[in-house]
């Protein structure tokens, strides 16, 4: 062995017990073994290798070894057989057995790697939460997980040895087929290989959206194809889901910045519309201060400053109004009303305005119309606004036609002009807050548009509805607004007509109305002050004016006054403060005098401050003194509250 090259360790034994103990150790690449042995024979020698080391090589070396014999211990396992006179064939012997034995080893370690490696393959794609499917060249499913169940709603064993063809859609099966038979022919792939998006089919027919992953590997000879098939029929929601924030993001920025452009137009607007009126208030104010107007000139300054102070006080209330719809403190004094007292009363009300561009207005009112659930204030607002519009943008010789009628359950309003129209881009945003057709400095006429934004919100609070309609520009406008009906009786129509006059429809009360009352009337202000003094005294009225609560403490044990009108906002001590000081007093010292609150502050939750701290009325300023009367008889009881 040594001459042969071989460099080995080797030990002898002669014994049974010996070899067994020799074997057990298990630290031998080989085993050279005589036929005969002293104490036992070769063979005996072969099956003990065989039964505790099956992969070493055993090699008979013998001088008495027949051909029979030989060819029994081959049969019995042996790795060959050398005649001791044929000694060369050892050495080569001894190569081949220790080759074949190392290949054996590794073809083994192979094996039970393979094994194991499908052992854990299967252990992995059954645990899988994606479908795992290993096909044939000719598609045939010869694997398929648990998971696919869920996705194709197929069992296992449905599933098993049916064609791929099957858990996909029609139009994709001659596809498939077509692009396996070119890739077995030229290994060219028809698509990716590596998480490509491909339509599934489940069991009831609908598409399922896969991502698909495929490798091929070679067993046995033949070539076999493995896919992971994941469901993102999630992931495609959620994309969806992402795409449509995403785009209803884009729409709330547009709109975001479509709001602060129409912010800014409105502001600029506001100053627009607020500093025209000043500029003939203060121009004229400071031509009658100079005294240089002769009567006429005077006489149209005055108008003018009162026209001026009362379109000033529409944008306010306007403002006002908007603020309260906007935050929902809108306040309604609902009742059943009719309508045609409060259309005649805001047509008399818009009449001097259609006179001065020869305007004509023309009425179809169904007195009969019937009576609808109302605040007569908000409806008159309503009309007058529609009435308003209409004949700002009707030139002049033109026509507003105002027309009150009862279609089926509803009462229906209707204001058509023969103006300006609008344009069929404008029309669905006519009714927005804010927006106006011509924003233009070029624009032809005023205001702030918030008009017909206002009539919407007041409609709708009315359980109504409001819709325009236009040809066209240059075509005119049509408005309509429809009130549900009250179901009355015939005999019960009659007491709410007196309800149906709105508050600012009453005007000019009896000159002489407080003759006689002693107000009490607490204005920081001089000039407010002033003026409201001389308002009341015209009405016969006795008043002591003062600028702060202090003197109104004191002047109330002089003057015993039968109402007092306060201010809210005065330096040190406020018109809460005041008012109750005077809820404090006893009866006999004026604890119960009736009190009104006139004030700048003029939200609805400023209103309810002042009811609750103890006036019995509230006025927000600036107040026309004919409704300042009014309320002033209706607390000394000299007027009848409506």
């Amino acid at each position: 062995m040594l001459d042969g090259g071989i460099d080995c360790v080797m030990r002898r034994v002669e014994t049974r017990a010996d070899f067994q103990a020799a074997v057990k150790e298990g630290c031998f690449d080989l085993t050279l073994a005589d036929h005969s042995l002293p104490s036992f024979d070769g063979i005996s020698a072969l099956a003990i290798s065989r039964e505790l080391c099956p992969d070493v090589p055993f090699i008979f070396v013998s001088g008495a070894l027949g051909e029979e014999l030989a060819i029994e211990t081959l049969k019995s396992g042996a790795t060959d057989y050398v005649l001791k006179e044929r000694l060369e064939r050892l050495v080569p012997s001894v190569r081949r057995a220790l080759r074949e034995a190392e290949e054996r080893a590794e073809r083994k370690q192979i094996e039970e790697a393979l094994r194991d490696s499908e052992e854990h393959f299967r252990a992995v794609a059954e645990t899988a939460a994606d479908a795992v499917i290993t096909i044939d060249e000719s598609s045939v499913i010869q694997f398929i997980n648990a998971a696919a169940e869920k996705i194709f709603g197929h069992a296992v064993s449905e599933m098993i040895g049916q064609s791929l063809t099957a858990l996909m859609p029609d139009y994709l099966r001659r596809t498939h087929e077509g692009a396996l038979s070119r890739y077995l022919e030229t290994g060219r792939r028809h698509i990716s290989w590596a998480a490509v998006g491909l339509p599934g089919l489940h069991k009831d027919g609908h598409e399922v959206p896969l991502e698909v992953s495929f490798a091929e590997f070679v067993k046995g000879g033949r070539r076999y194809f493995t896919g992971i098939a994941r469901d993102i029929t999630e992931r495609r929601r959620a994309e969806e889901e992402r795409e449509r924030l995403l785009a209803r993001e884009q729409e709330l920025r547009q709109q975001a910045e479509q709001a602060n452009r129409l912010k800014d137009e409105f502001l600029a607007t506001v100053s627009h519309e607020l500093r025209t009126p000043l500029t003939s208030i203060l121009g004229w104010a400071q031509l009658l201060n100079a005294g240089r107007l002769d009567e006429p000139s005077a006489a149209r300054a005055i108008e003018t400053i009162a026209r001026n102070a009362r379109a000033q006080m529409q944008l306010i209330e306007d403002l006002l109004n908007v603020s309260r719809i906007i935050t929902g403190k809108l306040r309604l004094d609902m009742r059943p009303v009719e309508l045609f007292p409060i259309v005649e009363a805001a047509i008399d009300a818009v009449r001097p305005a259609a006179d001065a561009k020869a305007i004509a207005l023309q009425t179809a009112i169904d007195r009969m119309a019937g009576v609808v659930s109302g605040d007569p204030d908000r409806l008159q607002q309503i009309i007058w606004n529609l009435l308003s519009n209409a004949i700002k943008f009707t030139p002049k010789g033109g026509r507003v036609e105002t027309r009150l009628e009862r279609v089926s359950s509803r009462v229906r309003l209707t204001v058509s002009d023969t103006g300006a129209g609008i344009s069929p881009k404008f029309l669905p945003h006519v009714f927005d807050r804010f927006r106006q057709a011509d924003s233009a400095t070029t624009r032809a006429h005023g205001g702030l548009g918030l008009g017909l934004a206002i009539v919407r919100h007041l409609t709708e609070l009315h359980g109504g509805t409001v819709s325009a309609a236009s040809a066209g520009e240059g075509q005119g406008s049509i408005f309509t607004v429809e009130l549900p009906l009250m179901p009355l009786l015939p005999s019960r129509i009659e007491e709410y007509r007196s309800s149906s006059t709105p508050q600012s429809a009453i005007r000019n009360p009896q000159s002489a109305i407080l003759r006689g009352l002693r107000v009490l009337i607490i204005e920081d202000e001089a000039d407010a002050r002033a003026m409201l003094r001389v308002a009341l005294e015209q009405s016969g009225a006795n008043v002591t004016a003062v600028a702060s609560a202090d003197e109104a403490l004191r002047a109330l044990v002089q003057v015993r006054p039968d109402v007092v009108i306060s201010d809210i906002g005065m330096p040190d001590e406020d018109g809460y403060a005041l008012i109750r000081k005077l809820r404090a007093l006893p009866p006999e010292a004026g604890g119960q005098i009736p009190a009104l609150a006139l004030t700048a502050y003029a939200r609805d939750e400023d209103r309810r401050q002042a009811l609750s701290a103890g006036f019995q009325m509230h006025l927000s300023k600036p107040v026309e003194p004919d409704k300042l009367i009014a309320t002033v008889a209706r607390l000394a009881g000299r007027m009848e509250t409506a």
